[in-house]
């Protein structure tokens, strides 16, 4: 993943979050708001409906206005005007309360005349039927009303926790946004992690495949003057070694060689070179080449192709390079003696190239990540065939680059089929582009 993308996903990321974040707090606040309202609304409710019995069991008359005061979030005044029994006003309270469905704790006072105080009266549960008369819960103060004679005072201790506990699926969608917000924040982190490990090693490799081309030029002179010597050419063991320094040095240059071109690839800085190139010119000498070293391992490599002129409007360099990866990893995978047939034909102006092998085939999990870099298909302790996984990607990577289609066919035990679809351009293309 390049540096803009991912700062575009952090940025991205980071807004929609907030966003989220945003949204949810809102929701949160205008819930509490929402039941915070309608707790006090209920609890006036009930307050005026135990005022207006008390009233009518006294025979007097209420107040015209201001009935019920709300001195802070969970204390409320009640103006009588008649005398109030305790035990009377503790059980109406229990009554409009569960009418209301206002399932919460109380507690009462009532002011005293002679004292000019208020009088505690009992703290209530919510949870139980019988009337409960505890003392005065743990800094509790209700406190009186100087403008008022015969009043009584109620008092909701829980609250908050009452209208939390209104509010619990809010709640729980606020602790998973949280969570996810957490995981997001993580996978920041190790994506940041993993992309400064990725840098580190991608830099490493090309600062090693770069240095590498020195010694390898070192190596090719050296082994050419070797071959030419009389002396190496009249004694066949040395002429042999002779031989086998220039083959793995072909080997080692050729690796070096795909990995600066992936490399490139990733950088950006890949450019293809179309051309109108013939593939029936093109793929016989390769094909030529590739059986050499077919025979050499008793192996056997057919083709077959239309009999007609192949144009393709094609990158020749990358092209070669495609096909030969194609059939080199048909001889790696192709088995002890491998048996690789090269099949062309050509349908609507479109050439289908396939290129088989007998070989153990690929697991149908495996074939998705075929054109991975650095993937190989697992093949337990035994390594008995050599590279990196970058043959399929660099040709998948010039494939999609040329907007060719490539696919895998393959079964256990039946071989492995790689598909080619290039069209065809017959009328020649007087500038590349």
């Amino acid at each position: 993943m390049h540096e803009q993308s991912i700062r575009r996903v952090i940025f991205l990321g980071t807004v929609a979050i907030l966003g989220i974040v945003g949204m949810q707090s809102y929701w949160v606040a205008t819930t509490w708001n929402l039941n915070d309202t309608e707790f006090s609304q209920k609890a006036q409710l009930a307050l005026y409906g135990v005022a207006r019995q008390l009233a009518a069991e006294n025979k007097a008359d209420l107040p015209k206005r201001d009935i019920v005061r709300q001195r802070s979030s969970n204390y409320f005044i009640v103006n009588t005007e008649s005398e109030i029994d305790a035990q009377r006003l503790e059980y109406l309270m229990q009554q409009e309360l569960q009418r209301l469905r206002l399932n919460i704790d109380f507690e009462y006072a009532i002011f005293d005349c002679s004292t000019n105080e208020m009088a505690y009266g009992g703290y209530c549960h919510a949870d139980t039927e019988q009337l409960a008369n505890d003392g005065p819960a743990a800094g509790s103060y209700l406190p009186p009303d100087e403008n008022l004679l015969y009043y009584f005072g109620v008092k909701f201790p829980t609250r908050i926790g009452y209208i939390w506990q209104k509010m619990q699926l809010v709640v729980f969608l606020t602790v998973i946004l949280l969570l996810t917000v957490a995981f997001f924040a993580y996978s920041l982190v190790v994506i940041l992690r993993q992309r400064r490990l990725a840098t580190m090693q991608k830099e490493f490799i090309d600062n090693m495949t770069h240095e590498f081309k020195t010694p390898l030029s070192t190596i090719r002179i050296a082994a050419n003057v070797f071959a030419r010597d009389s002396r190496v050419a009249g004694d066949a063991r040395l002429s042999r070694y002779a031989r086998l320094i220039h083959e793995q040095y072909e080997r080692l240059n050729g690796q070096v060689e795909k990995v600066l071109q992936i490399a490139s690839i990733e950088q950006g800085d890949f450019r293809i070179q179309r051309e109108r190139t013939d593939l029936q010119e093109l793929l016989p000498p390769l094909l030529s080449s590739i059986r050499a070293r077919t025979e050499e391992q008793n192996g056997h490599l057919t083709w077959q192709l239309p009999g007609r002129p192949l144009p393709l409007f094609a990158d020749p360099l990358h092209l070669t390079n495609i096909l030969y990866n194609l059939l080199d990893n048909a001889i790696k995978y192709g088995g002890p003696a491998p048996r690789i047939a090269v099949i062309g034909r050509v349908a609507r102006e479109t050439l289908h190239l396939a290129v088989s092998d007998d070989g153990p085939g690929i697991a149908p999990e495996h074939q998705a990540r075929l054109f991975e870099k650095f993937y190989r298909v697992p093949t337990g302790d035994v390594h008995d065939v050599k590279g990196f996984g970058l043959g399929l990607y660099y040709v998948h990577q010039i494939c999609r680059a040329h907007s060719w289609d490539l696919r895998v066919e393959s079964r256990p035990g039946r071989g492995t089929t790689l598909h080619l679809r290039l069209p065809l351009h017959p009328s020649p293309v007087t500038a590349p582009v």
